[in-house]
């Protein structure tokens, strides 16, 4: 029975792609970045190969890993999780989504006010800390939606729960994905609730609501053609349940790996695929490169815990959708390649595929290794690595 557990690490990207700069990211790197803090530390990770992955001069390498690697370069116009999780699953964005960095056309706020009956706040890219501390208590008092974006392609909506109910919440970012098509289709609209008295606090209950994939994924074939697809944390969200067989959200990285833990104790043919979120949302955006590492440091320290409940057939691979270097003053995105490390009995050890031209080689690779019928983007790697 085979089985594949892919694990988005997000935004772990490992260095500035060629046209990096055109996106506003020359010379980023979030991996080696991460890698300068002290409370940096993957062994486990390395015993894998993942600092023998093309690029990495900044880094030791392991004379014999026991893994197969990958360097992976994004092939869609983007640096963001819709767009990069797409690829992954095989299907590439050449036109990039739409963006708001003057904030969105009265138009748009017009139909959402007359949809929800409740006024706007800010309209503006923000970070979503800054945006509650900034206009979380006239929000308090009038009821009025806190909307903004950031250099992502995702229309914000903050709420105190006191305020706005969680349900209502996410009734009203509904109807702004309604709202949110043609020239106004963002990526992902996204429920940010907050909580508590000033300083506020946001809560867990975040949901994203993610544009539909414009055609088959990976997970759609796999459904389509009877197999199991398993999703842990948001990736239910970012693909808008399409092809997804069981889901399960989760509130951090330790729960994520927890939930996968869980998948693998099931008996199932097909793919798990998780993302781990907290490099991105906690660490990346806030520029923390000591909280980055150690995020990094405990996904390592729970590498074993992956690697023994697995079985004889079942592959593991480790990845990313972008990067989010955490030491540039950036607080957004960068357009980076991303790793790719792969373990199991199946994997030949030691094996190195340099740099592939699009991460839905990833997909390709997981349909043949499956036995899927279908086809999506990319071309399979499997038997470089088999």
């Amino acid at each position: 029975m085979k089985r594949v557990f892919l694990i988005v690490l997000d935004s772990v990207g490992c260095g500035e792609m060629p046209d990096a700069a055109d996106f506003g990211d020359a010379g980023s790197n979030t991996l080696a970045a991460a890698a300068k803090s002290p409370y940096f530390h993957m062994p486990n990770m390395k015993k894998l190969g993942l600092f023998n992955i093309e690029g990495m001069d900044w880094a030791e390498g392991e004379e014999a890993p026991s893994g197969a690697v990958a360097r992976m370069k994004e092939a869609s116009m983007g640096k963001d999780t819709t767009t990069g999780h797409w690829e992954i699953a095989g299907v590439s964005s050449p036109k990039p989504m739409p963006l708001f960095p003057e904030g969105f056309p009265k138009e748009l706020l017009d139909a959402l006010t007359r949809e929800t009956g409740r006024g706007i706040l800010c309209n503006k890219p923000y970070s979503g800390t800054d945006v509650i501390r900034d206009y979380g208590e006239e929000h308090m008092k009038t009821g009025k939606l806190i909307v903004y974006t950031s250099a992502d392609s995702v229309l914000q909506i903050a709420a105190h729960e006191a305020v706005i109910p969680i349900e209502e919440q996410y009734a009203i970012c509904e109807a702004a994905r309604r709202i949110c098509t043609g020239p106004w289709a963002v990526g992902r609209v996204i429920a940010r609730p907050f909580e508590g008295e000033y300083p506020f606090k946001r809560t867990s209950r975040r949901h994203d609501f993610s544009l539909k994939p414009p055609k088959a994924t990976m997970l759609d074939v796999l459904k389509a053609e009877g197999k199991d697809v398993l999703a842990v944390g948001k990736i239910y969200d970012i693909f808008a349940g399409c092809g997804i067989t069981d889901f399960v959200r989760t509130a951090s990285n330790a729960e994520g790996i927890d939930r996968t833990l869980e998948y693998m104790k099931r008996d199932f043919e097909g793919l798990c695929f998780t993302n781990l979120v907290d490099y991105d949302m906690l660490y990346g955006h806030r520029n923390d490169v000591d909280g980055y590492a150690k995020a990094l440091t405990y996904f390592d320290e729970r590498l074993p815990e992956l690697l023994a409940a697995m079985r004889e057939e079942d592959i593991l691979m480790i990845t990313a959708d972008h990067g989010c270097d955490p030491s540039t003053p950036s607080t957004d995105h960068s357009r980076e390649y991303v790793p790719l490390v792969m373990a199991g009995k199946p994997v030949r050890a030691g094996a190195n595929l340099g740099t592939r031209p699009t991460f839905s080689d990833t997909a390709a690779a997981i349909l043949e290794y499956l036995g899927a019928k279908g086809k999506v983007e990319g071309c399979s790697f499997l038997r470089e690595i088999i």
